[in-house]
């Protein structure tokens, strides 16, 4: 794979048209390398490169959002032959605990059948059909029991009871253990699989590995989940997030503060792909440029419960390197733990990796979220939003309990979740307004099609290849 090389300014035509070659433009001014490169405490080298492709320029069809034909093809061949995750170990920690994952039609019961071993398991009695656990949520159970006749299975999916058994001769027990999906477990989460033949998790998952090898997930707690149904089509959901081409519309806020037109974006294989913005400087679509000092005093970085007034940019610092500072000391007295080996980058930036075709992480200390996507149902305009912030174990090694999951209704703020920033989450709903107009537009537009610009929204554009490359053979739009 080529990557371009990065455009300069002097490079840029006079008359303001991009060179000829498609995805080599960029926005006027520093880059994000050059940025991050420029800090006190530089970033780790899985982030001081740039992985960029270009993936044509084609229109998106609006019917990829809106057939019915199209999402059922989606829930055959996409769907159950893509890795997801259903939670994290701190949900099932004990033998016997379960946690009920849905996705569209599908339903599976993910167990904790020993210390160190999860099992999935289709969440449907081979008696009847019956789900043996009725809604999605986590629980405990001794074994697995139908409630409409209660045939009944152990933990590790064999037949245990079948009410009056007589009546069954021809009922074998082997032949009616439970169907497994593959479980796989990385970074604290649980992922499962429907596919029996799908590669492993960690050849799905390509640089991820790699990436995060440092970033200790796996020693992280959830703090706060957040759950929300949208009214769009899940791709219109997650593309939101795969973009910062929308910042000065949608969040006008944040131009005092973020590069928005200079994140980089980055593609690896066919499962993920990675956003990378800078924060602590100006946007270059600000007219006028604020100071560092004055950076500083807009903070608008991460976890406003730490912040204060009176930070002061001495004599050759910058607004990054103070707020990075900041940070790094008054989130690891929060939390309990030692934070002096992470970058100013890895402190302050947004730095989003996405995992086709649901999961969100930004492994980021002072934006350190997960997001997961999900169709509700057959439902073609129906997606399930869920946002869980992850922060440090204290080094004590004291796990708090996971913060259970908070409904937050379509038309409500999410600044009313108890311990939600509340400018943190005006973000948020800011980004979620605008779907149901996205959705509903697609149907009004007489265009046939979305128009996506060759870098700000490649990552759009890789989502739909990977879409197509799991339907093949099936119905393409």
């Amino acid at each position: 794979m080529n990557t371009p090389s990065k455009i300069s300014m002097s490079d840029m035509p006079r008359d303001g048209t991009s060179p000829l070659e498609p995805g080599r433009a960029r926005c006027p001014g520093p880059s994000v390398q050059d940025i991050v490169g420029a800090d006190k405490v530089p970033p780790p080298s899985t982030l001081a490169h740039e992985h960029y492709e270009y993936l044509g320029s084609d229109d998106i069809p609006f019917a990829r959002y809106t057939s019915p034909d199209f999402f059922a093809a989606e829930m055959r061949h996409l769907w159950p032959r893509t890795w997801q995750w259903v939670c994290r170990d701190e949900h099932i920690p004990e033998v016997g605990d379960y946690y009920v994952y849905e996705v569209g039609p599908y339903s599976v019961i993910v167990v904790r059948t020993a210390a160190d071993t999860v099992k999935g398991y289709v969440n449907s009695c081979l008696h009847r059909g019956t789900k043996l656990r009725a809604c999605e949520g986590e629980g405990h159970a001794s074994e697995l029991r139908c409630p409409f006749h209660g045939w009944t299975w152990r933990l590790d999916g064999a037949l245990k009871r079948v009410p009056c058994a007589w009546d069954f001769p021809h009922v074998d027990p082997a032949a009616y253990r439970l169907p497994e999906v593959q479980v796989a477990r990385w970074g604290g989460f649980v992922f499962i699989n429907m596919d029996p033949h799908a590669p492993p998790l960690n050849d799905y998952m390509g640089v991820l590995p790699q990436h995060f090898a440092n970033w200790n997930l796996e020693n992280r707690y959830v703090e706060l989940h957040m759950a929300k149904e949208l009214p769009c089509n899940w791709k219109t959901a997650v593309e939101a997030f795969l973009e910062a081409y929308h910042t000065m519309e949608t969040h006008p806020q944040l131009l005092q503060g973020v590069n928005d037109a200079n994140v980089q974006y980055d593609i690896y294989g066919d499962h993920v792909s990675r956003f990378y913005a800078a924060l602590g400087v100006n946007s270059p679509h600000l007219e006028t440029p604020l100071s560092d000092q004055e950076l500083v005093n807009t903070m608008l970085v991460g976890d406003r419960s730490v912040l204060k007034d009176g930070l002061t940019v001495g004599p050759g610092e910058t607004a990054r390197t103070v707020m990075a500072r900041y940070l790094r000391q008054t989130l690891g007295q929060k939390y309990g733990t030692d934070l002096s080996r992470y970058s100013d980058s890895e402190v302050i930036d947004t730095i989003e990796y996405y995992l086709f075709p649901n999961m969100f992480l930004f492994p980021g200390l002072s934006l350190p979220m997960v997001y997961r996507f999900r169709p509700i149902g057959m439902d073609v305009g129906r997606t399930l939003f869920e946002i869980l912030f992850l922060r440090p174990v204290p080094d004590s090694g004291e796990r708090p309990e996971p913060a259970q999951p908070v409904r937050v209704a379509e038309h409500e703020s999410y600044t009313s979740v108890p311990g939600m920033d509340p400018a943190f989450g005006a973000v948020y709903d800011q980004d979620t307004d605008n779907l149901r107009a996205q959705q509903q537009g697609f149907s009004a537009a007489r265009k046939t099609g979305e128009t996506l610009g060759n870098y700000q929204e490649v990552r759009i554009r890789h989502l739909h290849r990977t879409v197509d490359q799991y339907l093949k053979g099936a119905e393409r739009l």
